[in-house]
């Protein structure tokens, strides 16, 4: 069975195996750690196939003597080449008639797989058959390796390592790989008592495999099969562990099943301490016009719940007749607790709103124009609960229409939308909808068309765009209205004109040549008023206003809800860019509405009759390399206070060293403060280890561990108290990676989950336990990956919620 990748090889080995979650290479460890792990470049991978002609032989030394085209014996500083083989040793022989190679005292062969060493080679080279006694190996595309008491070579794809063992810790002193006698001994290894290798069929089995982490068996099986290469295998996968407060201590073991090159699947049997046994399973396929996945899990018998319990969730994708495409995107749950108890399952944004969709598309491509033409069905599965109940959104099926956009003659553009859509609420969504009018819970047909004329004049430096548009919709309700219809039509033109400017000038600061621009811009809306108190709201919500959407035509979202306007949009930006990069130094906006008549159709359902709107400030500077911070601001003229405000203040000096906080505040509603941070809080002192001591040693190579915090904390001033956190530890001693994370998520006003994730990442071979980087990933504003140089870090937040 398969449980670890191994890259445990003979000559012809390479080293390419990885578990089901690639660990990168140890080449992008930070420079703190890299005394920890060789700094060697990789070196390409080997190529395994046999040369279809024959290559000749190079042989030179101090002393050569032999018979020509027969045989030769060399001594002192011995070098053998044949094609990207190079064989260095004290003594050789070579038999030409037999193509065979001896070689005896310091040999070594470097090869595309690697490195290799030994006290005794014999090789015959044409077939590549023969045995090296107690190797030594390095494999530099993984920057591990290892050694052995001896490796067969049956062939240029098969071979079999008697008593091996496989680490990516420092061995160059390790005598012993269990450290015996007291010599240094790697921090863990992988050792086996047989390893057959059959590269042909991608395929490795090792007998008698034991997994050593501080000399301590973590893993033991009698049998073990690994991939030699980036193919799959089937097998069993590393463990994993969550333990968490709701359910306890669960642990799962999945089997991976390559059933094809184009399906595979994987299962997983898993124990849950305090609600009992359960699987998991997902089904994944690739065929030329379709692909997707299906993914299930299941509690027979949930022990807290007292029922079974499930989840569903699958993704569909192909294409249709006609260059059109299809997806089919679902996902539901047995029951509407289990956003609650089961919250690192969640797969979707909104964790009590579970999408089911399916989609058919097909781009168009027309003389005049480009579009597409969509039918489209979405259903919904709210998750309520007692303390807060969640009103339902509309489901649509269908929701079948036509988008297009093309130029028109004299420079005109145009935007078209026409759609037919039938909505209807969840069986207790009218419920949830509240009392009032009835089309607050109408359901029925909906047909809408948007359609728009644009036309941009000047240039980027000044700039004029008019705009004409209309907004038709058409409703067949299923309910009659408060007046008795069920049928009703509305129509609204509207019209906007937008311009801006663009100057620049140069200047000097604290001694830096910069950019300075001053970007006036203006918006004119004038949309007029019509009724539409008594139409369904199906889709609209209040837009929220901030800098960007200020300068939106409507204060609403969705096709339903138009509000009237005869109104300025008025706003101003000025950057400070480097003059030689172009690169942002720093930025100050201010936008401000005014009304030029009161507004009747507002998202407050009220009259507006103030004439000037809040005042937006937004901006932003880079104080120092590294150093940076963002700031946006709504300021009410008539209370003379601030009402809303974000800021945040980033600090990132270098790798794998970043710190963030960011003010939110909402007054009368929310008042946040949110740290963010990854940074190193000790290093073992090198002078500290001795040989085959300390974490990180290597079995006695000179070697600093590193210990780094990663966490996040939300902590709301209004209620005092924490919201959401993560704290976690990661301890880097260069070839391994413990990382501890604890996670407490809020899951009501007064309820909270936490988890803890213990992982045990192995470089070059595995990770064990659960698998907190995701969590990381996601939550902590400019998180990296140890093991990832090149990954970007995570963007910060959103300068404006």
């Amino acid at each position: 069975m398969r449980l670890l990748p191994l890259a445990v090889a003979g000559l012809a080995a390479c080293p390419q195996a990885q578990s089901q979650t690639p660990v990168p290479a140890p080449s992008s460890l930070p420079s703190e750690a890299l005394a920890c792990a060789p700094t060697k470049p990789p070196r390409p991978g080997p190529s395994r196939a046999a040369p279809s002609e024959p290559q000749p032989v190079r042989l030179q030394a101090r002393e050569v003597r032999g018979r020509p085209d027969i045989d030769a014996e060399a001594e002192g500083e011995v070098r053998l080449q044949r094609g990207p083989l190079l064989l260095q040793a004290d003594r050789l022989g070579y038999e030409q008639v037999q193509d065979l190679v001896r070689a005896r005292g310091q040999v070594s062969i470097e090869h595309p797989s690697g490195r290799y060493s030994g006290s005794e080679l014999q090789l015959q080279l044409e077939r590549f058959e023969g045995f090296f006694l107690q190797p030594r190996y390095e494999f530099e595309r993984v920057q591990a390796g290892g050694g052995a008491e001896r490796i067969d070579f049956l062939d240029r794809e098969r071979s079999v390592v008697e008593k091996g063992w496989y680490t990516s810790c420092p061995r160059e002193d390790v005598v012993s790989p269990t450290g015996e006698g007291g010599t240094p001994r790697p921090d863990w290894v992988l050792q086996s008592d047989r390893v057959r290798l059959d590269f042909e069929a991608n395929e490795g089995i090792a007998e008698g495999a034991v997994l050593r982490f501080m000399n301590v068996p973590i893993l033991a099986l009698p049998t073990m099969s690994f991939p030699l290469g980036e193919g799959r295998k089937s097998g069993w996968l590393p463990p994993t562990l969550d333990i968490d407060t709701r359910s306890g201590l669960s642990v799962a073991v999945p089997y991976y099943w390559n059933l094809a090159p184009n399906r595979d699947a994987t299962l997983t049997p898993r124990i849950i301490t305090r609600r009992g046994v359960g699987a998991s399973g997902e089904f994944r396929y690739l065929e030329p016009a379709v692909s997707g996945r299906i993914e299930g899990e299941l509690l027979p018998d949930d022990r807290l719940a007292g029922r079974s319990r499930w989840l569903l969730s699958t993704e569909h994708e192909g294409q249709l007749p006609f260059a059109g495409r299809w997806h089919l995107d679902a996902l539901r749950v047995s029951d509407d607790a289990w956003w609650k108890d089961f919250p690192l399952d969640a797969r979707s944004l909104t964790p009590r709103l579970l999408p089911q969709r399916l989609a058919a598309e097909r781009e168009l491509d027309f003389g005049w124009g480009q579009g597409l033409a969509y039918a489209r069905m979405l259903r919904w599965q709210v998750l309520q609960g007692s303390d807060q109940r969640v009103v339902p959104p509309y489901e649509r099926a269908p929701q079948i229409g036509v988008q297009l956009d093309g130029p028109l003659a004299g420079g005109l553009r145009y935007a078209l939308q026409a759609e037919t859509t039938r909505f209807v609420r969840a069986a207790d969504g009218a419920d949830l909808a509240g009392p009032g009018s009835s089309a607050a819970s109408a359901s029925g047909w909906r047909s809408h068309l948007l359609a728009e004329v644009s036309k941009r004049l000047g240039h980027d430096g000044a700039w004029l765009a008019p705009r004409l548009a209309l907004n038709a919709a058409s409703y067949a309700l299923d309910q009659p209205l408060d007046d008795g219809r069920r049928r009703a039509t509305r129509s609204i033109p509207s019209f906007s004109v937008e311009g801006g400017l663009t100057f620049e000038r140069d200047l000097a600061l604290f001694g830096r040549a910069l950019r300075q621009t001053l970007e006036p811009r203006a918006l004119y809306v004038n949309t007029p008023w019509r009724d539409q108190a008594a139409l369904p709201n199906f889709d609209s919500a209040a837009r929220d206003i901030n800098f960007d959407s200020i300068f939106a035509d409507n204060a609403f979202t969705g096709i339903d809800r138009v509000s009237d306007a005869h109104q300025v949009t008025l706003g101003v930006t000025t950057r400070l860019l480097d003059a030689g990069s172009g690169a942002e130094a720093g930025r100050l906006a201010l936008a401000q509405r005014y009304l030029l008549r009161d507004q009747r159709i507002t998202p407050e359902g009220t009259t507006l009759t103030r004439r000037a709107s809040d005042l937006f400030a937004l901006g932003g500077a880079t104080l120092a390399r590294g150093l940076a911070f963002d700031l946006a601001l709504q300021y009410s003229p008539d209370q003379r206070r601030t009402v809303r405000s974000v800021g945040s203040l980033r600090w990132n000096p270098g790798e794998f060293r970043t710190l963030s906080t960011t003010y939110r505040f909402t007054r009368g509603l929310a008042e946040q403060v949110e740290l963010g941070w990854q940074w190193p809080l000790w290093k073992l002192a090198r002078s500290a280890q001795t040989a085959g001591v300390g974490a990180g040693s290597g079995g006695g190579k000179a070697c600093g561990g590193i210990l780094y915090t990663v966490g996040r904390v939300n902590y709301s001033l209004r209620d005092s108290r924490v919201t959401d956190s993560i704290l976690g530890f990661e301890y880097d001693a260069g070839c391994w990676i413990l990382r501890l994370v604890g996670e407490r998520l809020s899951t009501g006003r007064s309820e909270a989950t936490t988890h803890l994730l213990l992982q045990l990442e192995l470089v070059g071979l595995s990770r064990l336990g659960s698998n907190p980087l995701r969590v990381l990933k996601d939550n902590i504003p400019g998180y990296r990956l140890l093991r990832d140089g090149h990954t970007q870090p995570t963007p910060a937040p959103p300068r404006y919620d």
